[in-house]
This record gives C-alpha cells, sequence and structure tokens, in this order.
C-alpha cells in the first residue's frame, strides 16, 4: 500500500478527512475531492492506484465518474462508498464499472483490508490471477492444472473461471457474467451462471459448500478469491 496513489470522491467533510487521514499514515499518496466534478477530473488526469467513490455527489455523481473512468479505458480499481444499500444501486455501479462496494456506516479497518487486497493484486505480476491455491489455470493451454495433474472442465466452466480469475475481488453482477461468459445471442437466465458456478465449485472447492475461491454475494453475483 506504501507510496499508492489514492483519489477519495466524498461530499462529507468528517469522513472525507478521516479518509485522508488514515491512507496518509499508511504512506499513500492521497488525492481528495468533494464534488463529482473535481473528482472526475483527478479520476482521468492523476492516474490513481485505486479511487474510493461516494455515489451520492454534487455536480457530478459517482456513476457518471464510474461510466467516464471505464470509457476511457482507465483499468483502475474503484471502490463505491454507499449509504444506499439496495440491490438496484449497488448493480447498476457494478454494471457502471465499479469493482466492489462499501456499505456505510463501514469499520474503518475493513475498508484498509480491501484497499490494500486491490492495490496488492494490481502491483503483481499480471498472471498471478491464474494461480490460486494449488491450481493453475493455463489461459494459452485452456486447460486448469492441480498439481501439475489436468482438471477436466467444460468449456463454460473454463470460461467462466478465467473471467473470474481475471478479477480477483471484484463483486460481479450475474449480468456482466452472464453477458461476458455466454454472450447476448444466447438465451440463457442468470441461474445458468448458478448452475456452472456449482458444478465448477465441485472440482475446484476444498468444501463445495462452503466455497472458498468463488464467493457467493447475495442478491449481486459471485466474487473470487485467490487467497
Amino acid at each position: 500500500m506504501k507510496g499508492s496513489r489514492i483519489l477519495i470522491v466524498e461530499d462529507e467533510p468528517a469522513l472525507l478527512r478521516g479518509l485522508t487521514d488514515t491512507f496518509t499514515a499508511k504512506g499513500c499518496e492521497v488525492l481528495s475531492a468533494a464534488d463529482g466534478e473535481r473528482g472526475l477530473e483527478l479520476a482521468l488526469s492523476a492516474q490513481p492506484d485505486l479511487i474510493l467513490l461516494d455515489i451520492m455527489l454534487p455536480k457530478v455523481n459517482g456513476y457518471e465518474i464510474c461510466r467516464a473512468v471505464r470509457e476511457h479505458s482507465l483499468d483502475v480499481p474503484i471502490i463505491m462508498l454507499t449509504a444506499r444499500g439496495q440491490e438496484e444501486d449497488i448493480v447498476l455501479g457494478l454494471n457502471l464499472g465499479a469493482d466492489d462496494y462499501v456499505t456505510k456506516p463501514f469499520k474503518i479497518r475493513e475498508l484498509v483490508a480491501r484497499v490494500n487486497a486491490f492495490l496488492r493484486r494490481r502491483h503483481s505480476a499480471r498472471d498471478a490471477a491464474c494461480r490460486f491455491g494449488e491450481f493453475e489455470l493455463n489461459l494459452a493451454a485452456h486447460k486448469l492444472f492441480r498439481g501439475g495433474a489436468e482438471v477436466e472442465l467444460t468449456a463454460k466452466e473454463f470460461q467462466l473461471l478465467a473471467y473470474l480469475a481475471a478479477r480477483p475481488g471484484r463483486a460481479l453482477a450475474r449480468n456482466d457474467i452472464l453477458n461476458a461468459v455466454w454472450g447476448s445471442s444466447v438465451f440463457v437466465t442468470p441461474r445458468s451462471i448458478d448452475r456452472c458456478v456449482t458444478t465448477l465449485r465441485a472440482k475446484i472447492e476444498p468444501d463445495p459448500h462452503s466455497p472458498k475461491y468463488i464467493q457467493t454475494i447475495r442478491d449481486i453475483g459471485y466474487r473470487f478469491e485467490p487467497e
């Protein structure tokens, strides 16, 4: 985390000051904005390593900032800070490009841990997301190995695992997974994802009923945790 550049976009003065002090004390370079217009300007120009983004902001809201950042092909992790815990609001943010969300009020230690995890993954080797536990996901060979032995996967199981593994720690909405893995030309439902996750878990999880790698986010989708 030390030396990372974090952009915090938050219009609540006390929370903005507290977050700024916390991450500065961790050795980060902190950029801050109290409105969406300034936040968007910094997001596009300052090359932050991570963005902490409130949703309800003056001038430009967090959804529009997410959309603009992704339209500019910036792959910076975005964690939404929002008091709006309704499923549709969270899914909208994820669909527009946010990577995860933290609902206010939150424990600062939990937020710091999640930020640290994203930064660690961002600064790690690019192929690190393809290794987890005893497994190695070889994208070039289109195969999954466990301790050197191949694990038989269907085409959809491999595509799903590859999509999840490329986005470690991110909260992924079912519709995003559906579009990326199944595509829009095939008539399937979000339940197709759940069935595929079930069969995939049976092949990679130590205990499929208490999954370690492919974690369910209730009413939202899934999160892949390689560690």
